[in-house]
């Protein structure tokens, strides 16, 4: 049985604030104690540690949210404003079935790779002049390689 008792060590600010008007700050550490011969606590950064790749695609999917607005990545998701990318990380451009796509993004020969993708999310119109794409570019790059992530991610929906 694990038992986990919060220790709370206080600060000497923390004494002396007491005796002035500023308000006291919290804790300043905080100890997990647990009994000999216990399994280790997981903590959520060891998780991130341990998978950084499942990381990568959580952040991604916040990130989509924005893109959610026009777009939907469930299989069986009706398209809207965008076409459904469901799979898209592999596919040619201006391929999803019953999306009206510009003549530009159908005649632009790309594969959805990472690296076409990349370009694309991080500016639609200079990546593919005529492109009826004209907002959601994601100027991080941080954000585009997770939320790239996510797109790969959603091929096994």
């Amino acid at each position: 049985m694990l038992k986990l008792i919060r220790v709370i060590t206080l600060s000497p600010l923390l004494v002396l604030a007491a005796c002035g008007a500023d308000p006291a700050p919290g804790p300043t550490e905080q100890i997990i104690v647990r009994e000999p011969g216990a399994a280790p606590v997981e903590t959520a950064a060891a998780v991130v540690a341990s998978d950084p790749a499942s990381a990568l695609i959580t952040a991604g999917k916040a990130a989509f949210a924005n893109c959610s607005a026009c777009h939907a990545v469930e299989q069986s998701a009706p398209k809207g404003a965008g076409p459904n990318l469901a799979g898209i990380v592999g596919k040619a451009a201006g391929a999803v079935a019953g999306f009206a796509y510009s003549d530009a993004l159908k005649s632009s020969g790309i594969t959805w790779t990472a690296a076409e993708l990349d370009s694309y999310i991080a500016n639609p119109a200079a990546k593919i002049p005529g492109t009826t794409m004209v907002a959601g570019a994601i100027t991080d790059p941080a954000k585009r390689q997770a939320v790239i992530a996510y797109l790969e991610s959603t091929a096994a929906n």
